[in-house]
């Protein structure tokens, strides 16, 4: 019996990092492969093992109250800790050398982790690296567990501990294919894009909610042609002349830089990106040697052109 409850307290904690992290019950339950209703009852079930009301019903939306916001932390440590237990188990019986471990957002991949990496390959040859790339809405369940080196992401994330090291704050910009009569543009402006199609991240991206808040605060919106979960997939459509979207030098792949060209954007909107580092005081040789390597590539990445 005890065992049944534990495992069912572990799917109502999922469901309420998930709820938190999604923002409705339909996109939890869905992540879960649950009813709605069963998702439901998981979630009251938490509420009355707490005895607290983690989230206020308004016409089928959950608001999270300040009670939830308060224990997510809390809730993803939980997590992380019962996640990571079968990886410690294969460290503790492995003799191997144990890898460097990176954690990263997908959209700073390939345009910053990957080109820091390799600008490290001749002074840690030897090193085997390990590299895990999770949505953002992933990472702070995955950074509340100490076992990674580094841990890189846009900011911010909704957790206590560690604490983020700023890396720089990026400039959005408009992505257009070089083809496009825009792409000349200095300058482009909601007006001036009102007629081309914009491919939009969902609205549990970072970008998005950034795009969303500085629209409505000058009164000016954007209407979506196309609407795509990874930046990188955006960036593709854009490339093959499907419209606009947003991005910033290090969010856009390399490869694409011929084809692609970031304009500037009013109204102003930036995005700061920063790093984790689970115990800063033991900070290794090569973590070291990383941290000094990001901020090079940051820099030239994020530098005017």
């Amino acid at each position: 019996m005890n065992r049944e409850i534990r495992t069912l307290n572990l799917r109502s904690l999922k469901v309420f990092t998930l709820v938190m992290e999604e923002g409705t019950l339909a996109r939890a339950s869905s992540a879960m492969n649950l009813s709605q209703s069963a998702a439901s009852r998981l979630l009251h079930l938490l509420e009355v093992e707490l005895d607290v009301v983690l989230f206020r019903r308004d016409n089928r939306r959950l608001i999270p109250t300040s009670e939830a916001e308060h224990f997510y932390p809390e809730a993803l440590r939980i997590l992380s800790q019962i996640d990571g237990l079968p990886e410690f188990i294969q460290q503790i019986k492995s003799t191997a050398v144990e890898p460097f471990r990176i954690i990263a957002q997908t959209r700073i991949v390939n345009g910053l982790v990957i080109p820091t990496i390799a600008h490290l390959r001749d002074t840690f040859a030897d090193q085997p690296i390990r590299l895990e790339i999770y949505p953002r809405r992933d990472l702070g369940r995955r950074m509340m567990n100490d076992r990674y080196d580094v841990g890189i992401t846009a900011l911010p994330l909704p957790i206590d501990t560690p604490r983020p090291i700023r890396l720089g704050t990026a400039s959005l910009k408009v992505a257009i294919s070089k083809d496009h009569p825009l792409s000349h543009f200095s300058v482009l402006r909601p007006e001036d894009v009102a007629e081309v199609p914009y491919v939009a991240l969902d609205d549990t991206t970072v970008i998005r909610q950034v795009a969303d808040r500085k629209l409505a605060a000058i009164g000016a919106s954007l209407n979506v042609a196309h609407e795509v979960s990874l930046g990188s997939a955006a960036y593709r459509l854009v490339q093959r002349g499907l419209g606009f979207t947003f991005a910033d030098q290090i969010a856009l792949d390399p490869e694409l830089e011929a084809e692609v060209r970031l304009v500037d954007w009013e109204p102003r909107m930036e995005i700061d990106i920063g790093y984790f580092i689970p115990n800063p005081s033991s900070k290794s040789g090569l973590s070291q040697a990383f941290v000094e390597a990001l901020h090079s590539i940051y820099t030239q990445r994020c530098s005017d052109k």
